[in-house]
Parts: C-alpha cells; structure tokens; sequence
C-alpha cells in the first residue's frame, strides 16, 4: 500500500498497514461482488427509480465508478441540474460579494492540506475547482452565504465527481434539503441536531448520558464536528463515503445512526472515563480503530446497533430540542 490512499490523501505515519490490508483484501471482495450486482441494476441506462431494493443496494455500498451518478440521482441533484441549464456558469460570471471571496480564499489552503491533490503543485490542483463550487454557492444561496466546515464537504464531492457543476448541485442537495439548517449563520439546526443526538443518547445508551450530564460535557463539545463536517477528518474516507451514501437516499436520520453506534460500540471505553478532559479525549478516540476502517461491518452495525430510529421520532425530538435551543439563545 503507498503512502498516499486512492483519494489522494497522505497516510499517517502511525498508519496501521497490517490490518488495513486484511481488512481491504477481504473488503475487495465484497467490492467486486457489489459492482457486478450494481452494472446489472444499471443496464448501462444510467437511471434508477427509488424502491427498497436500491435501499438495500445503497446500504450494502455504491461502487466508485457509480458513485457520483447515483448520488446526483437519488438526492435530486441532477434533476436539478438539468432543470437549470447554465446556472452554475452564470453564477460564476456574475456580480461578486468581495466579503464573501475573501472568506473563502481564506480558508483554501486549510482544507485538505493532507492530499495531494489540493496543493498548490499538483496538476490539475483540485482548489480551483473547491474555490469556483464555494463561490458559486455562496451566490445561490445568500442566506448561508459560506461557512466553514463547507469547504470540506464540497472538497469530498470534487473528489468523487471530478466535476465542478455536478458538486455544487451537490452540495445544494446537503445544504438545502438533506440537512436542515446546518449552515445558517445561527447554526439552529446543527445546535438542535446535537441536543436531539443527547436525548437520544439518553434512550439508548443512558450511562453514557449520565455521564455527560454528571461531568457537565456538553453535546456540542464532542459531537460538533460530526456534523459539521459529517464525519469527513473524523472517520476514514472509505467508511465516510459509505456514510454518504445512504445520507443522499435516506436523509440526515444516518447521522443520528452512525453517532449513536460509535457511542454504543464504545460504551464500556467510554464509561471508564473520570474527569471532563477525559469524556473529550475518549470520545476522540472512538473514531479510530478497526472498528470504523471495516467499513462493511460498520455499515451493517449502523442499522442495527441503535435498534429503530424512525423519521418521526426525530422530528418529534427536533421540535421539543428546537424550542429548548431558541429559549437559551
């Protein structure tokens, strides 16, 4: 295995290459079974209706070579592209908020300075195109305008699409419909999510909500970033990009999924913790580990783990937590 991975990232120098390679050998498998099932599924046509059947295929992983196809697909990203013809271009060659562009300058050299393919050296360097999908999105839609955390997120979409025009319609999906109100300067979604995430917690894994509330962590300090940045720099690419995968079809409840399974995996670990900085640091260290590189498995946990976890539920939570959020305001 290189030191650089697929997608162009460095390796840690820790980087455990033993397990990885049993993992990935087995894993390979799995990969060229699914890809077989999937060019079936496709019949070089290109389109697939929703129904449980693509449900399951999406749960058990999308092949790359199908990945951002599907993903335009099922989130309605490119029903909306083809909608709006030349929009995006017309975007970039319109007015420009200096404000704006100078926030995102700032931040294209932190983003990804681990993968080749965002520096400055390479060719094509990758940050052109992160620069023109941020600008242009930040003009589409001026309520959110552009906040951190959206350079990562639009820097994995270019990764898998290779194509500027379908990551910004992309991105609009996330930001628009699958994650309600994450980006907004008041962030009330994202605050909401992050107590919905406690109360859950406290349903399914109530000592580790004890815990918290006897240590006075809040949710935000050891979650925020889960959902910000939706796993990206937190969980490895491969396990990320299955992550996204069913978030595109099924929507944000996946988030909710994969934190409570990393919580309830981690149980016993995290419990041994005594103090404040010691609940941060363990919860820092559930995100490593075999446990979340075997994607496979993991993705098998994440919908049996947390036991049901319907729409409803969350939307319940979601309003009794939005209340509780604009009170404290």
């Amino acid at each position: 295995f290189s030191r650089v991975d697929p997608y162009g990232f460095e390796r840690p120098d820790d980087f455990d290459y033993a397990s990885y390679e049993a993992f990935f050998s087995r894993y390979l498998v799995v990969l060229t079974r699914r890809a077989i099932k999937w060019s079936k599924l496709l019949k070089g046509n290109n389109s697939i209706q929703k129904s449980l059947k693509v449900k399951r295929y999406i749960r058990k992983g999308i092949p790359n070579e199908h990945r951002a196809l599907i993903w335009m697909i099922v989130s309605g990203a490119q029903t909306n592209m083809e909608q709006n013809p030349g929009y995006y271009h017309r975007l970039l060659e319109g007015e420009k908020n200096g404000k704006l562009l100078e926030a995102i300058k700032t931040d294209m050299n932190r983003t990804f300075p681990d993968n080749v393919k965002f520096r400055k050296t390479a060719d094509p360097c990758l940050q052109h195109a992160l620069y023109n999908v941020l600008v242009a999105y930040g003009h589409h839609n001026k309520a959110v305008g552009y906040c951190q955390g959206m350079n990562f997120i639009a820097g994995y979409l270019i990764l898998i699409t290779k194509n500027e025009e379908e990551s910004f319609w992309l991105l609009d999906a996330l930001i628009g419909r699958i994650l309600p109100d994450y980006y907004s300067p008041a962030m009330l979604g994202l605050k909401t999510d992050q107590e919905v995430l406690g109360e859950l917690v406290k349903m399914k894994v109530p000592a580790v909500a004890e815990l918290m509330e006897r240590h006075g962590v809040m949710w935000t300090l050891v979650v925020s970033r889960w959902f910000i940045c939706l796993f990206i720099d937190i969980l490895p690419v491969e396990t990320v990009l299955r992550i996204w995968d069913c978030l595109f079809y099924e929507g944000s409840k996946i988030i909710f999924r994969v934190a409570l399974t990393l919580i309830k995996q981690n149980q016993g670990f995290i419990l041994e913790a005594t103090n404040f900085p010691d609940i941060c640091d363990k919860f820092k260290q559930i995100t490593k580990g075999t446990f979340v590189t075997e994607c496979h498995t993991f993705m098998q946990k994440i919908f049996t783990d947390p036991g049901s976890l319907s729409m409803a539920t969350i939307d319940r939570l979601r309003e009794t937590c939005r209340e509780k959020v604009l009170s404290q305001g």
